[in-house]
């Protein structure tokens, strides 16, 4: 059974991460192609015509792949995870349900008229399509966040006749840590936009040099960027103060603190031992831990000897450290860009930037698991646990159905990456 249930996670997990890779670079791209649209009904400037010709392709094709790896992901909820909907279906059904009606239709009807309404209709028109499907992308965001955030710290639900229902939806939509991750997650999109934009564009300037449009988009991403990853590094503060109020055992488990203490030091490098509750070759700063989550040095912070139930540490412990050292490179890159592409536009940058396209899937990843696997044992903390929602699936037919997506994303994921390049190879021109 134990091995049953960690392969519906491990398939489940394969799903959501491959199909996050898309959402994430669509709600931010989607507010990006508005500021394009905008800037050429202003000055008519044939650059930023094309930049937007090129970017709705990108968008258009990104938000398909989204599509149908949402698709098949709402499929496992029935085949691994039965009793999630059986127990809180009365709350996740409507959100889900939200999302489709409020937000995907909006997406899907003025994305056509982005692609092929250039011509056909007027130039606001055009642009309040633009808007339209940037404000479907973000509402989209906003439902599933909402979903969420409330299976980490459920509230405004009510049980009636042993049945799970909304009490609240107020209180179930805006529990104690949407307004974090919903805010987390739009800047972790926008960041991660800003450096696909940055990263592609560098790309064709390698090829042609004179572009003018990339050239445009370039410096345009990298300013982004340059604003978004210090705004994030202090929401992504606000969110460690809210999650270790209502999640004190992630962040114990985050932070490898084995045992409750005052000043606690913050570990930056070791290797979490939990079988003799440690860390190997720890590199610590003393009282840091403490200053840096609580804001003050002498706080006391729970250790994982405080919980019955905690998450696996060593998951947790890497993928926050991992997080966390990508953030900083691109905040070090962002910066430097910014500096230096005032005056001119070196090969070696351009290289920098193309190689860190994609460093937002990384963080955006290793944040994902930070998150999702922080909650374990829970599905819904203190309501479901993972093993109770798992279905009668056995281990040979998780296994093979698992290779199969793996082959399966794995073709995806090189087709797109291969029409990405190809795209911004060849440019607005």
């Amino acid at each position: 059974m134990e091995e049953a249930v960690l392969l519906a996670r491990a398939q489940f997990g394969l799903n959501i991460a491959f199909h996050i890779l898309f959402p994430t670079i669509t709600i931010g791209l989607a507010w990006l192609l508005v500021v394009f649209r905008i800037r050429y009904e202003r000055t008519r400037d044939p650059a930023w015509l094309g930049t937007y010709k090129l970017w709705v392709k990108v968008f258009a094709l990104t938000f398909a792949m989204g599509v149908v790896t949402g698709i098949v992901m709402s499929f496992q909820f029935g085949t691994n995870w039965p009793g999630y909907m059986n127990k809180v279906g009365n709350v996740a059904g409507p959100l889900l349900a939200y999302e489709v009606l409020t937000a995907f239709f909006l997406e899907a009807t003025f994305l056509g008229v982005m692609l092929f309404g250039m011509n056909k209709v007027s130039g606001r028109m055009h642009v309040a399509s633009a808007i339209i499907v940037a404000f479907g992308t973000t509402v989209s965001a906003f439902w599933i966040l909402a979903l969420n955030s409330w299976m980490q710290t459920p509230t405004g639900h009510v049980f009636e006749n042993g049945v799970l229902i909304a009490g609240s939806w107020l209180e179930v939509i805006f529990n104690p840590s949407f307004p974090y991750r919903l805010t987390h997650m739009l800047l972790a999109s926008g960041i991660t936009a800003s450096f696909v934009v940055a990263g592609l564009s560098a790309w064709r300037l390698l090829k042609a040099p004179s572009d003018p449009s990339a050239a445009k988009t370039l410096r345009f991403g990298v300013h982004i960027a340059a604003v978004l990853v210090p705004l994030q590094v202090i929401v992504g503060d606000l969110h460690g103060l809210n999650t270790l109020k209502h999640q004190p055992a992630k962040v114990a488990a985050l932070e490898a603190i084995w045992k409750t203490e005052r000043g606690a030091a913050l570990t930056l490098f070791g290797f979490p031992n939990e079988k003799e509750k440690r860390t190997d070759y720890a590199i610590m700063i003393p009282k840091a831990g403490s200053l840096i989550l609580a804001h003050d040095a002498d706080a006391e912070i729970k250790g994982l000897d405080a919980f019955k139930d905690h998450p696996p540490v060593a998951p947790v412990f890497w993928s926050f450290r991992i997080m966390v050292g990508m953030g900083v490179l691109m905040l070090v890159l962002a910066w430097t860009g910014t500096l230096i592409l005032r005056k001119r536009t070196p090969r070696w940058l351009l290289w920098a930037f193309a190689g860190f396209t994609f460093s937002g899937w990384v963080a955006t990843l290793a944040g994902w698991m930070v998150t999702e696997i922080g909650r374990q044992p829970w599905l819904v903390t203190g309501i479901l646990r993972t093993a109770d929602a798992a279905g009668d699936v056995s281990g040979a037919e998780l296994g093979a159905s698992m290779t199969g997506y793996v082959l399966t994303y794995g073709a995806l994921l090189l087709s797109y990456m291969v029409v990405l390049t190809h795209l911004s190879g060849k440019g607005s021109q």
